[in-house]
């Protein structure tokens, strides 16, 4: 995942573990600074993680001028992510003209446990 120097994605470490036009695969280590009283990845990480991998996804799936924008993304909690890393894998569900829809399902990676999994739908956005 290439990100501009000094945005706040780059201090947070993301990296692709698998890309393809099918499959997104996006992990985030479990750091002391993203993490909660109890010592768990942070909710609102959680979502931007899944959003990140759903978008990305989502985003090979348009024409030349065209953009992607959340449109709905809902999220089931399941588990803490303890340990992590955080792997969100993501899937497309549906790639059509005017919508997309995407599943994602995040795991706390050494625990091998489905942390959360959540389904997006994305606008497409024509060229202004």
């Amino acid at each position: 995942m290439q990100v501009t120097p000094g945005h706040l994605f780059a201090q947070m470490n993301f990296r692709d573990v698998e890309v393809s036009d099918e499959r997104l695969v996006i992990e985030l280590d479990n750091q002391p600074n993203l993490v909660n009283r109890r010592g768990a990845l942070q909710g609102g990480l959680v979502a931007t993680l899944i959003d990140i991998a759903a978008g990305r996804l989502a985003d090979r799936h348009i024409g030349p001028g065209q953009d992607v924008t959340t449109a709905d993304m809902t999220i089931h909690f399941l588990a803490p992510v303890l340990e992590g890393p955080a792997r969100a894998e993501a899937t497309m569900v549906r790639a059509g003209r005017r919508l997309q829809v995407v599943a994602v399902d995040v795991f706390d990676v050494a625990r091998d446990r489905l942390a959360a999994r959540a389904t997006l739908s994305f606008a497409v956005l024509d060229p202004r």
